[in-house]
């Protein structure tokens, strides 16, 4: 098992920039497939981006494609994303999650065991 706890949220305007960290403890963290995502009130969880175990591959939703990066740290045992260019409609609660399986399902949550508490972000107009 592997337990994640994500910090960095917060209120921030238009145009702003914010860094997420997810810090995991339990099982070795380079053995899960890592991803993020975020729920808005009222909507479906959505995917945000997902990285491969040593970091050589990433995956984004266009929505966030040029503005936001998923990285790890291994040594550190934790995962990152830098977002850059915010927008009013990137306010959600963010969620970090680690698959313990293939990644081959990354880009939906259906594909992942274990999830973060979340942490808000806020973009104001």
């Amino acid at each position: 098992q592997v337990q994640l706890v994500e910090s960095g949220g917060g209120l921030v305007q238009a145009g702003g920039s914010l860094r997420l960290s997810c810090a995991a403890s339990g099982r070795t963290f380079s053995s899960y497939f890592m991803g993020w995502f975020r729920q808005a009130p009222g909507k479906e969880r959505e995917f945000v981006g997902a990285i491969s175990w040593g970091g050589s591959s990433t995956y984004y939703a266009d929505s966030v494609k040029g503005r936001f990066t998923i990285s790890r740290d291994n040594t550190l045992n934790t995962l990152y994303l830098q977002m850059n260019s915010l927008k009013p409609e990137d306010t959600a609660v963010y969620y970090c999650a680690a698959d313990e399986k293939s990644g081959s399902w990354y880009y939906s949550a259906i594909g992942y065991d274990y999830w973060g508490q979340g942490t808000q972000v806020t973009v104001s107009s």
